[in-house]
């Protein structure tokens, strides 16, 4: 759907999908924006941090990084060994979460009916995913060794200073060692 949206805007956004672990770019960019809570999906705190390298060595000189986290408070608290189902026109769906609290990852099925329009069905799609809760403070560490600087921090329901009970957390950093050698 992006790309049959940009094709009618007639911009020149480039698209790529890659393993945000390895990705590769084919030069520099004015911003990186990872949305969906994707930094979770990064399991190991290595890759995690080197992942923040590859988008900054991508930015140009002064450019941002935009992007969103589940807080471990999140799984902790609210959504850990919690089963949330919901019935909707077009589709319904069972989301059970399991929490392994020594590795601080969340595992979690997602079944998902969506009704067909032809008949009076419903279609059965499956998921299993795996994220792991990180702390604002570590997420700051990641910025600063990956040679960015932390601008703003943002709860993503309140849109204020995030708290220690902030679910999700909007970051935004900038790239600055290269700016500062310029």
């Amino acid at each position: 759907r992006a790309l049959e949206k940009r094709e009618k805007s007639g911009s020149e956004i480039l698209y790529l999908q890659q393993d945000m672990r390895e990705f590769e770019l084919y030069g520099t960019v004015r911003a990186v924006v990872s949305v969906c809570d994707s930094m979770n999906y990064i399991l190991d705190y290595a890759d995690l941090a080197g992942v923040f390298k590859l988008v900054n060595n991508y930015l140009y000189p002064g450019g941002l990084f935009i992007f969103d986290f589940n807080t471990l408070y999140k799984y902790e608290q609210v959504i850990g060994d919690v089963t949330i189902a919901e019935n909707r026109d077009e589709c319904s769906f069972i989301w059970e979460n399991f929490y392994h609290g020594e590795e601080r990852i969340n595992e979690y099925d997602l079944t998902i009916f969506v009704k067909e329009t032809e008949r009076d069905l419903f279609r059965r799609f499956t998921e299993t995913h795996f994220q792991k809760g990180y702390t604002l403070e570590e997420m700051k560490g990641f910025v600063k060794k990956a040679g960015m600087e932390l601008i703003l921090t943002l709860d993503a329901d309140t849109r204020k200073a995030p708290t220690k009970e902030s679910q999700r957390i909007y970051v935004l950093a900038r790239e600055c060692l290269k700016a500062q050698k310029k």
